[in-house]
């Protein structure tokens, strides 16, 4: 068995927590909440995760930090995250910062997530439903899936 770890950073609805949650609920991973702890000996681990909410269409600074001071090189990483709006752009910059630490890019997920930001808060916010279930085992999926790689 490959020895695991998510780090994440889930602030506002817990989005982002329920997608790591039913993952270690799951497998034996490490959760490593990135607004709490900034610094981890990752090199033990065969494969690690970067879990986040999207602030500005990236990852929360706290994640990209975390990868930028503690990411040893030649990792294997993997990418989760929920938002507003999916897209694949909001990889875009911690995926720049996990290639200056050579790593081996495994992948990424990525789902809605209930959002009340700015003007979506007048409204109620939207995507009041989401992540849904089916988005949650999607994820955890995703997650076995790179456990074959």
């Amino acid at each position: 068995m490959k020895k695991a770890a998510i780090v994440y950073a889930s602030t506002h609805h817990g989005n982002t927590l329920k997608l790591v949650n039913a993952i270690s609920e799951k497998h034996d991973v490490v959760l490593i909440d990135a607004t709490q702890q900034k610094q981890a000996d990752l090199s033990e681990y065969d494969i690690i995760g970067f879990a986040s909410g999207i602030d500005f269409g990236k990852f929360y600074s706290s994640v990209e930090n975390f990868l930028k001071e503690n990411l040893p090189k030649h990792k294997k990483v993997f990418f989760l995250y929920t938002c507003a709006k999916t897209s694949n752009r909001f990889t875009k910059s911690i995926i720049a910062e996990a290639k200056q630490k050579e790593a081996i890019l495994l992948g990424e997920y990525g789902c809605k997530g209930y959002n009340t930001y700015g003007p979506w808060k007048i409204i109620g916010g939207m995507n009041k439903k989401h992540p849904t279930e089916t988005e949650i085992a999607e994820a955890v999926s995703f997650f076995e899936s790179l456990l074959l790689i």
